[in-house]
């Protein structure tokens, strides 16, 4: 991380030094903390699971053993597909409710007068939500093109489903004269019971998802415990035969409940929302 924040550092410098016009440039102290901090902290925020090996390392020097480095070591991809799969959904969450402001964005520039290709491009200029494809599909709309074709290929992307929906009003408006604002009203209001139904959802199995973090983090209080009534429960987990069989049953048996817990969860609200884009 030290290494990326320092080679952004040297290109905005020589940056500076190539477009100074000719003038006096005073360059800025090579490594000032103060620019440096607000860059350190996002890409250790961006690397969240980096975390896992100074933890690792903690307890392997209190424990005085390598395996709590090497626990630290393997958890690093496992935290890290997890923090990708949050950030995955929280991005697709993201799309979703772009998509839906815009179908209401174009329904609003319907109604107040606008064609259905001035609309759709007020509409995608006011809420972005036609995504990356939203180049091509203001090339379709504005040249003739398979306006339908694009949206529906618009629509592949995570999250952005409704605009298929919108693919399909358009193309019916189009070959059957049916009004497109009507259309694109009922798919709107679709797509917002569907996200209120998701958050409603959410809003249920957070107490759940409380209570897995919770049983999760027992074994710590556990040890935190031993050592506050004079034990060392460390030297007992990582240098006793006992000690060793115990942690290792217990890190499966702690690993599968976890992950037959979050997956319980996990087929509940896919049951309630019907699965979903």
């Amino acid at each position: 991380m030290a290494w990326s924040v320092m080679r952004h550092e040297s290109g905005a410098m020589r940056s500076r030094l190539l477009l100074s016009g000719g003038g006096e440039f005073r360059p800025s102290p090579r490594w000032p903390i103060g620019a440096l901090w607000p860059r350190l902290r996002g890409e250790l925020l961006r690397r969240r699971e980096w975390l896992c090996l100074p933890v690792g390392l903690l307890l392997a020097v209190l424990g005085q053993s390598v395996l709590p480095l090497l626990a630290g070591a393997a958890a690093v991809p496992l935290v890290r597909r997890w923090f990708t799969a949050r950030r995955r959904a929280s991005r697709r969450d993201h799309r979703a409710e772009e998509v839906t402001n815009f179908c209401g964005s174009f329904v609003s520039e319907l109604r107040a007068g606008l064609q259905p290709v001035p609309a759709l491009l007020a509409a995608a200029r006011t809420t972005g939500g036609l995504g990356a494809a939203e180049a091509s599909v203001i090339a379709a709309a504005r040249f003739g093109g398979d306006v339908p074709g694009e949206l529906r290929a618009a629509a592949r992307e995570p999250g952005a489903g409704g605009l298929a929906g919108v693919a399909a009003c358009w193309r019916v408006s189009v070959d059957g004269g049916v009004g497109l604002a009507a259309g694109l009203d009922r798919l709107e209001a679709a797509l917002r019971a569907d996200q209120d139904q998701r958050a409603d959802m959410r809003a249920h199995l957070a107490g759940a998802r409380s209570t897995i973090g919770l049983l999760a983090l027992l074994p710590l209080v556990g040890l935190a415990m031993g050592w506050a009534l004079g034990a060392d429960p460390l030297r007992v987990l990582l240098h006793t035969p006992a000690g060793l069989a115990c942690l290792v049953i217990g890190g499966t048996l702690e690993a599968v409940g976890v992950y037959w817990a979050a997956r319980i969860v996990r087929k509940g609200q896919g049951a309630h929302t019907g699965g979903g884009p």
